[in-house]
């Protein structure tokens, strides 16, 4: 919500020396998000004035049109001579009323204006349009043509209200009523202690049987709906500049008397309104659900078919308009062009269901000013007042007559009540403000109070956010200030910190980190669309998702059950952005439906729910391990004058789990497979033992060309998953930290020959198993196939590292325990020593 100062005034008497930063301080003091204190015309200086065009000479002889004018400035330029001026705009005729920057002044955007030598003739000056003197779009798109009235000379600065503050205020989902002049307006009263001056206070006529008919077929949709008249609207009226200006600097485009004052209205006392051309109804209005693939043409121009929990606005043609968000173009109101625009208006001031708006708004990508206003609870009392305040303008704007007849239609209703405790925001803040403090900031904010240690408070119709105690203690101690609460740290028991789940979930992030990895939080939300792109088939459990019922996005209607789509759009759209070595990791909770989920119940909010509907509620979600993963591209090691760089590849992301399972105290055993998004060829399957058995916790390699072109990914993308809990599972007792010998290391290198189908892991684990306690490391640092070792075969060199605890090793010692290693290599794997 843009809020300029200057109108802001209007309702409260702001002392003169408050700048928009005063106010802003202010109103986040009472909890408003005051992002941006906007200095409109900041720089700007004169002289600026109203000029009348005298002559117009078209210029010849250039690639566009240009015009040499004389305009009269009156006495602002020192001799009272017309003013003689260049321009290329030619939406201005002689005799129209123009804005005219003189030499010496200066422009937003520090452009200082002098006369110069252009198109063979010296401008002395310019004419101005909106967006040259920083206004605005006002649909022209050219120069600013002012209404007659207005004399040569008169100061434009002053004329355009080109001066001002504007503060952007971000209006939380519970704070609706501050979408108005009048909601923010009440806010400063407050903040500053001040009256207001309430716009919506204004002598309403009571309803009677002479308005225009209304028919309201869904209440609980539409529980008030206000018709007002007004006939002999001047089609050529214009919206004065005051108006547009205030229209333009709360973020609106003019576009027509009638329209500009129903948005007017809309910002000044936060009702959204509705203006129809009465000669373009047939028949009543009326209010209703729309039918199912009804259509209806909105007023930008877009056709749509409606679903049958759309609330529809009628005539006896069908559907004019979509309730709460957007009016149809059948009864929209023509421009007021002389002699062809509209003569004859009917005003709907209505109230509708907060709830249907906003999904009729989501269900149709259509958020409008009214809508917003509507979802987050509009003030259904303020309709009547909304009505009149827009009669009262045409009538003295457009020279029109109001008829005498007033329809309202509403819903029986009674003001919402609430008992607390006088005590109960004492309680809440731990601070003791008193009874009277308390009744005192509920009757700021528009409440009703009653009674003495227990209070009865009536909530005002605009604020439908305060339903209970607590809400009403959290506007006590917001306008007494969050900064006054005291602060007080609680002190923990001891022998409680953090959980051994919890600390290795730490560990892992802050290992990947230390590995050069950088953390991305992505959305929990997939599509099918990204996992037939993944080429994930039917039948895997990848494909059995959550979905949701309220999803932000169609394109992602469920909950992910893998962490890679949501890492590699993150990848994706860094390396489009020109970072091309990347290397990134999440840790999250996936979802994974098992089939045997329960109907979820609701849950009881008046009491704590029993242990048994806690475990129904529990028995209701599907499984939702935790996971980790990474994804690799470009350079994994930079170039420089130390050497040169090296790629990412599908070690890479192995030795990523290698560094995860290294936080658990695991030691993962690493085997060839096939998994899709993986490539076949460079595709590991990570095992930890769990209770004495090998269990699948992950797979780690180079995805698969097709996934990468699909996903249109950098080449050669790696990327590894793994399931943390699995993981926790094979950790077996307290992680203990490993023991540094102060004896030196033995080191014997072997190589062996294997038949190439023998997995390096499976040799690796047979060295390990055969040399005992002894060994400390062992380290697969060459791969070699040729014709000297025989066709099939592949030989495989590993260093082994072998230490004791307790004294030097002896060179027969560490001979022994690789030559135990080499022989049960050999019975496990077939593997011969190379040159024995």
């Amino acid at each position: 919500m843009r809020v300029p100062l200057s109108w802001l005034r209007e309702y409260v008497d702001l002392p003169a020396t408050e700048t928009g930063r005063d106010v802003q301080a202010k109103l986040i003091g009472v909890g408003l998000e005051v992002e941006t204190v906007e200095q409109i015309g900041a720089g700007l200086k004169g002289p600026l004035v109203v000029g009348q065009v005298l002559t117009i000479e078209e210029l010849e002889g250039f690639k566009k049109p240009i015009r040499f004018c004389t305009v009269d400035v009156g006495g602002a330029n020192g001799t009272g001579e017309p003013q003689e001026i260049v321009c290329g705009a030619r939406n201005f005729a002689v005799g129209d009323k123009v804005v005219v920057v003189l030499p010496g002044a200066v422009l937003p955007g520090d452009f200082a204006i002098s006369a110069r030598k252009t198109y063979g003739r010296t401008s002395h000056g310019m004419i101005c349009s909106t967006g040259e003197l920083g206004m605005g779009d006002d649909g022209t798109h050219g120069i600013i043509v002012l209404p007659p009235e207005h004399e040569a000379g008169t100061d434009a600065i002053e004329l355009l209200q080109l001066v001002d503050e504007v503060l952007d205020i971000a209006v939380t989902p519970d704070r609706g009523y501050c979408l108005s002049m009048r909601g923010v307006a009440r806010e400063t009263a407050i903040a500053y202690g001040l009256p207001l001056r309430d716009p919506a206070l204004l002598d309403v006529p009571a309803p009677n049987a002479f308005g225009y008919p209304v028919k309201v077929a869904d209440p609980m949709g539409c529980d008030k709906f206000t018709a007002r008249t007004v006939v002999g609207l001047q089609p050529e009226a214009r919206s004065p500049i005051w108006l547009q200006r205030r229209l333009q600097k709360a973020g609106m485009r003019p576009i027509s008397l009638a329209v500009d004052i129903t948005n007017y209205v809309m910002l000044e006392l936060g009702q959204p309104l509705h203006a129809y051309d009465r000669t373009r109804i047939e028949g009543p209005i009326g209010v209703r659900r729309a039918q199912q693939g009804e259509k209806l043409t909105t007023l930008d121009g877009t056709v749509r078919v409606l679903d049958a929990e759309d609330l529809v606005i009628t005539d006896d043609r069908g559907p004019i308009g979509l309730a709460g968000v957007m009016g149809g173009a059948d009864t929209e109101i023509a421009d007021l062009q002389e002699g062809a625009g509209t003569t004859e208006v009917v005003i709907e001031a209505a109230h509708f269901d907060a709830i249907s708006i906003a999904r009729t708004a989501r269900r149709h990508r259509l958020s409008s000013e009214a809508s917003k206003r509507f979802e987050r609870g509009a003030d259904p009392q303020a309709a009547a007042a909304a009505a009149q305040r827009t009669v009262d303008l045409l009538v003295l704007l457009a020279g029109g007559t109001a008829e005498s007849g007033v329809t309202e239609v509403s819903a029986p209703s009674a003001p919402r009540t609430i008992a607390m405790p006088a005590n109960h925001p004492d309680r809440v803040a731990g601070v003791e403000y008193g009874r009277e403090t308390v009744v005192r900031r509920l009757q700021e904010v528009g409440c009703d109070v009653y009674g003495q240690d227990e209070l009865i408070v009536t909530v005002p119709s605009w604020r439908p956010d305060l339903g209970e105690p607590n809400d009403l203690a959290e506007e006590v101690i917001r306008l007494e200030g969050y900064e006054n609460l005291p602060s007080t740290l609680p002190t923990p028991p001891s022998g409680r910190g953090l959980t051994d789940r919890q600390r290795l979930h730490r560990r892992i992030g802050r290992a990947l980190a230390g590995a050069g990895y950088v953390e991305a939080l992505n959305y929990p939300f997939i599509g099918d669309a990204v996992l037939d792109r993944l080429g994930i088939e039917a039948d895997d459990a990848r494909r059995r998702t959550v979905k949701i019922v309220n999803p932000l996005s169609d394109e992602e209607p469920a909950l992910r059950t893998t962490l890679l789509p949501g890492l590699l759009g993150a990848l994706r759209r860094n390396d489009g952005r020109g970072s091309h070595d990347l290397a990134l990791f999440e840790t999250g909770l996936v979802f994974r439906p098992t089939g045997t989920e329960t109907k979820a119940v609701r849950l009881p909010v008046d009491r704590r729910p029993t242990d048994e509907e806690i475990a129904g509620l529990d028995a209701s979600l599907p499984r939702q391990p935790r996971r980790a993963a990474v994804v690799l591209a470009g350079a994994r090691e930079q170039a420089g004058w130390w050497g040169k760089g090296r790629p990412a590849d599908w070690a890479d992301a192995v030795e990523a789990a290698r560094t995860i399972a290294r936080e658990a105290g695991v030691e993962p055993t690493v085997r060839s497979d096939r998994h899709t998004p993986w490539h076949p060829g460079r595709c590991a399957a990570l095992y930890v033992t769990v209770d004495g058995e090998e269990t699948l916790f992950g797979h780690a390699g180079e995805l698969h060309p097709r996934v990468v072109k699909e996903l249109h990914l950098p080449e050669r993308t790696c990327a590894m998953e793994v399931e943390l809990d699995v993981l926790e599972q094979a950790v077996d007792g307290v992680l203990r930290a490993p023991r540094i010998s102060t004896f030196p290391v033995a080191t014997q290198d072997v190589a062996l020959v294997v038949a190439e189908d023998v997995p390096a892991a499976d040799v690796e684990r047979a060295l390990r198993d055969g040399a005992g306690e002894l060994l400390e490391s062992v380290r697969l640092f060459d791969v070699f196939t040729g014709e000297q070792i025989g066709g099939g075969n592949k030989s495989l060199a590993y260093a082994l590292r072998f230490r004791a605890a307790d004294r030097t090793l002896t060179v027969d010692e560490a001979t022994a325990a690789r030559d135990a290693a080499v022989a049960l290599a050999a019975e496990r794997t077939g593997a011969v020593l190379r040159g024995a």
